[in-house]
């Protein structure tokens, strides 16, 4: 494949990751009206803290950071709190898919277990 097509379909990767994000976030806040933004900015950073298991290894923190920022988890995490009738559940699940569509604007996808560096969408710092 050669570098036009590999740059313009990563800017399309990007696009798309920019648009659900944006659709993740107004949606939180048409449905949670009530939560304030320099709350919601606080909390839209927590997924983060999947990262500390890479000071156990590269494999324990893939697997953290992975769990953390998988879309398909955080819909499931939506679906779970509808069933359970539970706002926070919800809220939870949109915060999840919100936050892994922002890292993939910046080309941060799911980690391999070689290093951190090593995403699905590529090495990072390329």
């Amino acid at each position: 494949m050669n570098a036009i097509h590999t740059s313009s379909m990563r800017l399309s990767l990007r696009l798309e990751a920019a648009a659900l994000c944006a659709a993740a976030i107004a949606l939180t806040f048409i449905y949670y009206p009530l939560v304030s933004w320099w709350v919601y900015l606080l909390l839209f950073f927590t997924p983060d803290i999947g990262m500390l298991g890479y000071l156990v290894s590269p494999k324990v923190g893939a697997f953290s950071y992975n769990l953390l920022h998988h879309q398909g988890v955080a819909l499931l995490t939506c679906v779970a709190g509808g069933l359970l009738g539970s706002e926070v559940v919800i809220f939870i699940g949109m915060l999840l898919f919100a936050h892994s569509a922002f890292d993939r604007v910046f080309g941060y996808g799911l980690k391999y277990a070689t290093d951190f560096k090593d995403t699905h969408l590529g090495r990072i710092g390329r």
